[in-house]
């Protein structure tokens, strides 16, 4: 670990120096994002200064340690953008923010919200649901709950963990951050490094 400016080798400066601007760039808003205040939140500079390769490899353990990590919830973000599929990344997002609404009065109106910009079938960024889930929760939303969209919610989890997340750990966005020496991606050497992605730097040592 790199302990205190003065005694910094130049290779760890640089990199210090480099990682805040890398993570900037793994954050930047998305063009489909600038008119919603929710997404704004989310999208704020997320400045991780150390990710040590122990706190890494655990986000190939499950999706659940992946964004639960504030600096893989990033990176993911980011693979999902460049596939332009970040939509249900984003609906279990806000699924989880809709069920820390404490006033009764806001429930309606919050799910209404979210059901329109998810779900309905003329949604900016809907969801491959199943009809029989669909209906189900479009019911829900008659009397809305803190959990009226929880089946919902875990279809698209499960959905996520056995598609993008796979693709994510085999991708530049995870195994640059997972081995930054480069030996554990040679089969990748040849792949296009995402213009948009810049890895996220690992802990100096």
């Amino acid at each position: 670990m790199c302990k205190g400016l003065a005694g910094l080798p130049a290779s760890c400066l640089r990199s210090a120096k480099g990682m805040k601007h890398r993570l900037g760039a793994l954050l930047q808003k998305s063009d489909s994002c600038e008119h919603s205040s929710s997404h704004s939140r989310k999208d704020k500079l997320v400045v991780c200064p150390r990710v040590s390769q122990e706190e890494v490899k655990k986000w190939a353990e499950s999706l659940e340690n992946l964004i639960s990590h504030e600096c893989g919830l990033a990176a993911f973000r980011a693979f999902l953008r460049s596939e332009h599929s970040e939509e249900n990344l984003e609906f279990w997002l806000r699924c989880e923010e809709y069920k820390l609404t404490l006033a009764p009065s806001q429930l309606r109106p919050k799910a209404l919200e979210v059901y329109a910009e998810f779900i309905s079938a003329q949604a900016a960024q809907e969801v491959n649901l199943d009809s029989g889930t669909r209906e189900q929760t479009r019911r829900n939303l008659l009397a809305p709950t803190a959990s009226c969209f929880d089946d919902a919610q875990r279809k698209i989890f499960h959905l996520m963990e056995k598609d993008s997340y796979r693709r994510f750990l085999k991708s530049r966005f995870y195994l640059e951050l997972a081995d930054p020496s480069g030996r554990g991606s040679e089969k990748q050497k040849g792949a296009k490094r995402p213009a948009d992605c810049p890895a996220l730097a690992p802990r100096c040592a």
